[in-house]
């Protein structure tokens, strides 16, 4: 043990520490951006207590995603998402973030034969601010290739897509979510045949 370790005598003082603790991941992500980056590892502390806003704050999480279509469609939706080590607009309101999602949809068919998709999309998200819960609203353009170019009664035109997907949920400490989603599929007129499919959607994401 270190025999010089008091109460009056200490190898650091907390006015020495160039950030304030925090537990919230948000402010530890905001002043790990907006601080000066000297060359070399940024090595941050945590107590046992507190490792989960460590894990919060370089989240990575697997989604899955129950859905439906405009004919009745079903979809299974399994995903991965990286969250942005970025914030935005941080007030007492909330902050812009974003992740990026990747995932395959299994689009069971009632009269044709069911489908698959892969996807890949940014994704911005105004997450509101809260203390064990985050209300949010997302918003994401992306790319998607099919295992078909019909959908029940859709001709979608061509195997290569443009997703949009807007929506809205929960956050819960820990790196729980839970949300609504709408995704919308076209392929923007490079087709003649630009039918479209819209999938409506229940999701949860837990962390990995």
């Amino acid at each position: 043990s270190d025999t010089k370790v008091s109460r009056a005598v200490e190898d650091i003082n907390p006015y020495d520490v160039p950030l304030p603790a925090t537990t919230d991941a948000a402010t530890l992500v905001a002043q790990m951006q907006h601080r000066k980056r000297a060359k070399g590892l940024t090595v941050v502390f945590s107590t046992y207590q507190s490792i989960t806003t460590i894990s919060q704050a370089q989240a990575a999480g697997l989604e899955f995603g129950l859905g439906s279509t405009s004919d009745s469609t079903l979809t299974y939706r399994l995903g991965l998402t990286s969250d942005w080590d970025k914030s935005w607009m941080q007030s007492n309101v909330g902050r812009l973030t974003g992740y990026w999602s990747g995932a395959y949809t299994y689009w069971e068919g009632d009269d044709r034969a069911g489908a698959s998709s892969l996807s890949f999309s940014p994704v911005f998200v105004y997450e509101f601010a809260g203390e064990s819960v985050k209300p949010y609203i997302e918003a994401g353009i992306g790319v998607a290739l099919f295992s078909r170019t019909r959908l029940e009664d859709n001709n979608i035109g061509q195997s290569f897509q443009f997703e949009d997907r807007l929506g809205f949920g929960l956050r819960f400490n820990g790196g729980h979510e839970v949300g609504i989603r709408a995704t919308h599929y076209s392929n923007a007129g490079i087709s003649s045949n630009n039918d479209g499919v819209e999938s409506y959607s229940l999701h949860y994401t837990m962390p990995l």
